[in-house]
């Protein structure tokens, strides 16, 4: 009898323990996260690296903490970001952040502010001018669909290929009706193509890693997009965090004239204020 007593007394406590870690496992799950931790904010390498790096300069005058982490592709970010391992991220502008969305509907990120303007341009080591550039000539563009298709509008505007729509930022290879002078299209990870540009004879080249190959838009390209385009950077977060009182804060820092001075006098007008 003894033995059967101790026994369900054994169980009791047992069920009362898992109770009990099952209650401390909810309570944990509730807690909000600290609202005075530091804003992990994902930007790729280069021009927004740089700018992250002074807003984060301001925002430590006005209390707030960001850690800015960097990215070497446009990918990552925002899977960081719908994971939450990032508060939000600059790094993207309207299209890509749609496309992403598209690809991957379950992220639930938002654009909340613009940013920067980046101006795509028309490179080449080989040729000082677009008169020489010779039929068939190969041309690299970014392979991802978002700046591949800004690329292609650019060469379409430029009168290199002719597109259905010119205005169609979901443009891609299959969207070229003329292509007189047979340019092989070859596309490549838009980090990788300033580096591959010794085996391209034109490369069409976002301006954050052009400056990065020490490339400027305005002096060193053949040919710029024009300044009327859609591809205005954007600041992104998910929806959880868009109601976040350090993204106004944020908004208020990055858009501030100290960091609309800092990018005019840093960039030299190859990137342009966006606000």
């Amino acid at each position: 009898m003894k033995k059967i007593t101790k026994l369900l007394l054994t169980v009791a406590l047992c069920a009362l323990t898992i109770i009990a870690a099952g209650c401390g496992g909810d309570k944990a799950a509730d807690k909000k996260a600290d609202p005075n931790a530091p804003v992990k904010i994902g930007v790729t390498a280069g021009p927004h690296a740089e700018i992250m790096d002074n807003v984060k300069k301001l925002a430590e005058k006005e209390g707030l903490k960001v850690e800015v982490v960097e990215f070497s592709d446009y990918v990552t970010p925002n899977v960081s970001l719908a994971q939450g391992e990032l508060f939000a991220n600059s790094m993207q502008h309207a299209p890509y952040l749609a496309a992403t969305l598209k690809k991957e509907p379950k992220f639930e990120l938002v654009e909340v502010f613009k940013t920067v303007n980046f101006p795509m341009a028309i490179y080449s080591t080989k040729y000082k001018k677009v008169e020489d550039i010779p039929a068939g000539a190969t041309i690299g563009i970014p392979n991802d669909p978002s700046n591949g298709a800004r690329a292609l509008l650019v060469l379409a505007d430029k009168g290199f290929i002719e597109v259905k729509d010119k205005n169609d930022v979901s443009t891609s290879v299959a969207s070229i009706t003329a292509n007189p002078k047979n340019y092989k299209i070859q596309e490549l990870d838009a980090a990788s193509i300033p580096k591959a540009m010794g085996d391209l004879d034109v490369a069409v080249i976002n301006a954050n890693y052009a400056l990065v190959a020490k490339l400027n838009p305005s002096k060193d390209s053949l040919l710029v997009e024009r300044a009327d385009n859609p591809f205005v950077n954007i600041f992104v977060t998910t929806k959880a965090n868009a109601k976040d009182p350090r993204i106004e804060q944020l908004k208020k820092i990055y858009t501030s004239a100290e960091n609309k001075k800092f990018i005019e006098d840093h960039f030299k007008g190859s990137i342009t204020p966006a606000f």
